[in-house]
């Protein structure tokens, strides 16, 4: 894993997230590591989510939009 200074990673960055393509790099500032480049996971495997999954399995009430309450009610208007 090599480690590149912040100061000397900023004008270089395009060529080290080329790097980072095969190897991971760490960023440091002073000494300390505080980002590092790698790798990004390749996604096109995964299967892509579907939209809708739950259509006609959620059930609300008729009165869903019904006003509430006055018992209820008050406990919002309470502040």
């Amino acid at each position: 894993m090599r480690i590149v200074n912040l100061r000397a990673a900023k004008p270089h960055l395009s060529r080290l997230v080329d790097a980072a393509a095969g190897e991971d790099i760490l960023i440091a500032r002073a000494g300390r590591p505080v980002a590092r480049l790698m790798p990004l996971q390749d996604l096109s495997g995964h299967p892509r989510r579907q939209l809708g999954q739950l259509a006609g399995q959620l059930r609300l009430p008729e009165d869903c939009d019904a006003p509430l309450p006055n018992a209820g009610l008050a406990g919002f208007e309470q502040g």
